[in-house]
């Protein structure tokens, strides 16, 4: 059938012998890529068993319709149509994998919401897409941890960081990354005018241990500090967050949410190396563009999305023109819509 080779199947089932192959190897399951391969497997497998299952039933469903022109049977009618029904659904969900193929899609996810200029509303703002985001995971089963957070005495948090673990976590949340901009009557303004607040959302894979990534302990400044916030009780007690800057790029991470100075220092250095490998791609793909002769400029004016609560009520996303008016919905976590779309215009390119 054609969609065998839509489906790319002969490539899926050869990485899948060539992982198994690998798990064969003496002490292999003592190793530390053991579990990124077991569950890389299993990833692709799920994909083979899905289009094995889609092409078997599109066999029964042709088989019915053969039957149905030569006969009138009410009930095998009535039949057909509910799993052909569900054989689109499943073709759908088939799809979905399909927009998902890059390297990293199929991991775990490190989200951070940034406040941008605007203070208290767009601290409000930051809040309000974070609250967005949680939803949104918690829809879909995903496990939730906080890693930092830095909130605001009066309103809203400043920054916030998360991890989103499951599978295609990354996948499905990547084209979140950018600008958001929010449009409404400001709830701090006491001359109820129309404000326009800005936050950024940033998303990096959860790295694999398999995948290097210098980093050398001459260029990292460590700093600890008292955790507050999430975490209880216990974290507040001893100088146990820290904060690891990285000289050379600058950039600076911080964990707060552990138990021990340890365990923050090993999830700082996690967001660290993730951080890293996101700025090593920005680079060679900024080279890229300037080779091709794209001039987009990345800043607080590139808003991927508008969010406008007055004076009328509307989402947009500006790069698939996907847009809707039930904003409450987004807000509440409906964004599945806006991911599908992104993924749809991207595979589209590609």
């Amino acid at each position: 059938m054609s969609c065998v080779k839509v489906f790319d199947l002969s490539s899926i089932e050869k990485k899948v012998k060539e992982l198994r192959k690998i798990a064969e190897k003496p002490n292999f399951w003592e190793s530390e890529e053991a579990q990124d391969l077991s569950r890389e497997t299993a990833r692709l497998q799920n994909r083979i068993d899905k289009f094995n299952d889609t092409q078997n039933e599109i066999l029964e469903l042709e088989t019915f319709a053969e039957i149905l022109s030569e006969t009138d049977d009410t009930e095998l009618q009535n039949e057909f149509y509910k799993r052909a029904t569900l054989l689109i659904k499943s073709i759908e969900e088939y799809q979905t994998l399909i927009l998902l193929s890059g390297e990293y899609d199929s991991g775990d996810a490190i989200l951070s919401v940034h406040a941008g200029a605007g203070g208290l509303d767009s601290q409000d703002w930051a809040s309000m897409l974070y609250r967005m985001y949680l939803r949104w995971a918690e829809d879909h089963n995903y496990t939730i941890k906080l890693i930092d957070e830095l909130s605001d005495q009066e309103s809203g948090i400043k920054s916030v960081t998360i991890s989103i673990n499951g599978d295609y976590a990354y996948g499905f949340l990547r084209g979140e990354q950018g600008v958001h901009r929010l449009i409404r009557i400001s709830p701090f303004d006491s001359a109820k005018r129309r404000h326009t607040s800005f936050a950024s959302v940033e998303v990096m894979p959860i790295l694999p241990d398999s995948v290097e990534v210098e980093i050398r302990s001459e260029d990292l400044k460590l700093d600890t500090f008292r955790a507050s916030g999430a975490g209880g009780q216990y974290v507040n007690m001893t100088d146990s967050a820290v904060r690891i800057t990285h000289i050379p790029s600058g950039i600076v991470v911080s964990c707060q949410t552990e138990r021990s100075q340890h365990m923050n220092r090993a999830t700082a250095i996690q967001v660290l190396r993730s951080k890293l490998f996101e700025k090593t791609l920005a680079e060679r793909q900024d080279q890229l563009n300037n080779l091709q002769g794209d001039k987009r400029v990345i800043g607080w004016g590139s808003q991927i999305r508008s969010y406008t609560l007055h004076p009328f009520q509307l989402v947009k996303d500006h790069r698939s023109a996907h847009e809707t008016g039930n904003i409450q919905a987004v807000l509440d976590g409906k964004i599945d819509d806006f991911i599908m779309s992104f993924l749809r215009l991207q595979n589209n390119k590609g």
